[in-house]
């Protein structure tokens, strides 16, 4: 039988180790992880192996040859220039004559190989993949089959809200030849992408076969380290090389093991190394081949690849360390360090926890390393957050980690962009934003430094200067001792979750774009940046229909930046202003809860005794506020988003308008009497945003109090909330608090439930289970619908716990219906 091994890739998530070697020939229990496949293969019958190549394609070559010395025929096809998945195998077609298996070669499984071809010629499949359950699916593309096994979609790297199943593709397939007609020559194609999506739609049999045994994808440092545990424990069914000489210990031929060197199982030690006496090898230690592990040396879970010198009294624990490397005496080496090939640590240094040190590079004798060498980059396991990257101003994010993350966001773009900066009034935002620009300006990216300024002016610049992101950092809200940092593309939209994982891999393998002297970006001060905002927010309303009305309004500025822009827009409005807080201040601009609940009280104690139209109180951001009514009272999240969506349908009858779908039903209904259409979103503000940026959406928001005007700015603003709500307000000469009193009183419930991640697939799956006689919306999480209510069950992207709302025509009811569905979801955490 016929099989395709994939070994293009360039292994860029496990360098420093796969710097000068390709991926495939990373070795796995002192041997190269493609070996392992190539005599699975061979096990199951698959005689005949084409080898697609391309990274290093010479170190693959020279070692497999012709593939006789493993019991078969292989040949290689070379890929000039990335072809993708698809592509790749397009290249080989002239020797894919008949039914052939797809594996890929830097994955590590002892699946039956040959029943995936009989369960694919038994179902009389034009496409068959091999499936497999897994704890945390989001970095697998997810396969959904229904009961016969047919294929009914395919879901990408998803989200925790698009998680509706557990089983995901481990890039096994059985093909027909005949899929080469879905696979053009010579472009970019990948097979669960672009191929299996247009042969689902072409009708043709697509079949997914849930595999038994053990699959892993050795995609990152992580999964090596476990790659070698699972083979020591057992789990992973696969012949050590070596002699049993006790129970987990294998010894390799010519190895030299003192009867005084103390040795815990289970423990792998290669062909011709040398442990010596007093030498401590503790369990999960895989010695290579020709290592020498010297006196009084202890290991302890740890990786050493081939001839590698551990000198006396070094200590290494958790780590992996690259062949021909040298450790000298007294040297400690932490957890997660990774040394690439031929390196030299010097005698009594200390390589702190998570530090990389790429290949060929010397740590002086008793040097502290706390940062890697050659690119120094280092980050958390979660970098993004809702709102961007979040920490202790420097504490977790330092001037240091602020250049990395700068250099990472300013290598995804292109060398000779512009970025806009900008922070606000606190001192830890003023330093770190000097970070920021210097990291930039590094990387080769030019600078649009707004200074101080709200999140909105600043995506407002990005869209209108063209640039090519924007980054503003701030204070959290309500945490004076943290950091935000907002990342924004080209629309002056946050980033999506595409972009993010895109600066997550940058800054994770440590590979920055470092700009020649001569190409080092510039920073510039934008002159008129508010004239231009004010301008344009003015045309996106009607001035005149605002300056008849004369509107008296009562605004606290919380000390933000929202005081230096205000003026400019309030001058075009004839509105008469009480303002509180009005200028831009460290001190009290980052209150507590409580804090802010006092302000909203004193301002709608203003309103009523100054007989004002309406109050207003800034988030320091720019972004949100609090709106308060003519009474004086102040307007919880979900009765401001009705009543501006009853003002919004009421003035465009036929409008769009973008909402989360875990908004009430009632939004929905406001809109339907006025002939409006609402498009459902995922939760995140960067998908709204995304949404309300498509030119197709009059109004969005979401129930945080986050409101967005498209035809001004596709994002967060609450200026222009304010001056919208004045010109609808205006426009139906109406007073705020009628327009709240016809808004329908609202039942919506939530709860948490605590969700290990290594469960949130099942759960989902649990759910769609369970769910399959109901209709539903899949935007985002689950949701349920119900006649006279709905409930939406969503895992937490950053969290160990699962969301439920649920919506009722009475709070009891819908407090059941989120008590419902957190048992279901307790229940299969189990």
């Amino acid at each position: 039988m016929k099989a395709v091994i994939l070994a293009g890739g360039e292994g860029t998530r496990l360098r420093p180790l796969t710097s000068n070697q390709p991926k495939p020939m990373m070795p796995i229990a002192n041997a190269p992880m493609m070996e392992h496949i190539v005599r699975l293969l061979a096990k199951h019958g698959f005689d005949d192996i084409v080898v697609t190549v391309a990274f290093l394609a010479n170190h693959i070559r020279n070692y497999f040859g012709d593939g006789s010395e493993f019991g078969v025929r292989m040949q290689y096809a070379t890929e000039e220039s990335p072809l993708g998945t698809a592509g790749s195998v397009r290249n080989a077609m002239d020797a894919l004559d008949e039914t052939f298996l797809v594996v890929a070669g830097d994955a590590l499984t002892d699946v039956d190989l040959g029943s995936v071809m009989k369960a694919h010629r038994a179902a009389d499949a034009f496409a068959s993949i091999a499936l497999k359950r897994v704890e945390n699916p989001v970095e697998f593309g997810i396969v959904i089959t229904r009961e016969d096994g047919s294929i009914e979609r395919f879901l990408e790297k998803p989200t925790w809200g698009e998680v509706f199943s557990d089983t995901i593709n481990t890039n096994i397939y059985v093909l027909e030849p005949e899929i080469f007609d879905y696979i053009p020559e010579g472009e970019v194609v990948d097979f669960s992408s672009d191929v299996f999506p247009a042969v689902l739609e072409n009708g043709k049999k697509m079949f997914g076969h849930v595999i038994d045994g053990y699959w892993e994808d050795v995609g990152t440092l992580e999964a090596y380290r476990r790659a070698h545990e699972d083979i020591l424990d057992g789990r992973m069914q696969l012949e050590l090389p070596g002699f049993e000489v006790r129970e987990g210990v294998w010894l390799g031929e010519g190895a030299d093991l003192s009867p005084d060197a103390e040795v815990y199982g289970p423990v792998l030690i290669g062909d011709n190394s040398r442990v010596e006496a007093g030498a401590v090898l503790r369990p999960y230690t895989v010695l290579g081949t020709d290592v020498v592990v010297k006196a009084d040396a202890e290991l302890e879970r740890c990786v050493i690849h081939d001839h590698v010198y551990i000198g006396p009294s070094a200590r290494l624990r958790g780590a992996v360390v690259g062949r021909a490397s040298d450790i000298r005496d007294g040297a400690r080496v932490e957890e997660n360090v990774v040394i690439g090939d031929e390196c030299f640590i010097g005698a009594h240094a200390i390589i702190n926890p998570s530090v990389k040190v790429y290949p060929f590079k010397m740590v002086e004798a008793g040097a502290l390393v706390t940062s890697s060498i050659v690119w120094e980059s280092k980050g958390a396991r979660t970098l993004f957050g809702r709102r961007g990257v979040r920490g202790l101003a420097n504490v977790d994010i330092t001037s240091e980690v602020a250049v990395r993350l700068a250099m990472a966001y300013g290598t995804a773009l292109k060398k000779g962009s512009v970025v806009c900066t900008s922070r606000d009034t606190s001192r830890s935002a003023r330093a770190l934003k000097r970070a920021l620009i210097a990291g930039l300006n590094l990387s080769g990216v030019h600078v649009m430094d707004l200074e101080l300024s709200t999140v909105p002016l600043t995506r407002f610049q990005v869209r209108t200067q063209q640039a090519q992101g924007g980054i503003s950092v701030r204070l959290a809200s309500g945490d004076a001792d943290s950091v935000e940092i907002r990342f924004m593309d080209e629309y002056g939209a946050d980033i999506d979750e595409g972009a993010q994982r895109k600066i997550e891999r940058l800054l994770y393998r440590e590979d920055f774009r470092r700009a020649f002297a001569g190409d080092i970006g510039d920073i510039v001060f934008p002159p008129r940046a508010i004239e231009f905002y004010t301008a344009a927010l003015e045309a996106s309303v009607q001035p005149q229909r605002l300056r008849r009305r004369s509107f008296k309004v009562v605004l606290d500025y919380s000390y933000g930046a929202t005081s230096i822009l205000m003026p400019n827009v309030l001058a075009k409005l004839g509105a008469s202003v009480l303002a509180v807080n009005p200028f831009a201040a460290t001190s009290g601009a980052m209150g507590t809860s409580d804090d802010h609940e006092t302000r909203v009280k004193a301002i709608g104690d203003l309103v009523r005794t100054s007989g004002s139209d309406l109050g207003y109180v800034f988030d320091p951001d720019g972004e949100t506020a609090t709106i308060i009514d003519d009474q004086g009272v102040p307007l919880s999240a979900e009765h401001a988003l009705l009543a501006l969506v009853k003002l919004v349908c009421e003035e465009r009858p036929g409008a769009r308008l973008a909402l989360p779908v875990s908004v009430s039903r009632e939004a929905e209904r406001l809109g339907l009497q006025n002939g409006s259409e609402i498009v459902w979103t995922k939760l995140s503000a960067s998908h709204l945003m995304e949404v309300a940026g498509s030119g197709e959406v009059d109004f969005a928001a979401s129930q945080e109090g986050g409101f967005i005007w498209p035809t001004f700015l596709p994002a967060y603003d609450a200026v222009a909330t304010l001056v919208h709500l004045l010109d609808l307000l205006a426009s139906s000469g109406r007073a705020l608090s009628s327009v709240v009193a016809e808004v329908p009183d609202t039942y919506v419930a939530h709860d948490v439930v605590p969700t290990p991640w290594e469960r949130k697939g099942t759960v989902m799956r649990g759910v769609m289970e369970r769910a399959k006689d109901f209709p539903t919306v899949l935007v985002d999480g689950v949701k349920i619908v119900y006649p006279d209510g709905w409930a939406l069950v969503l895992p937490d992207p950053e969290l160990a716990i699962t969301h439920i709302w649920a919506e009722g025509p009475s709070d009891v009811e819908a407090r059941r219906l989120v008590a419902i569905y957190a048992g279901q979801v307790a229940e299969l955490t189990r």
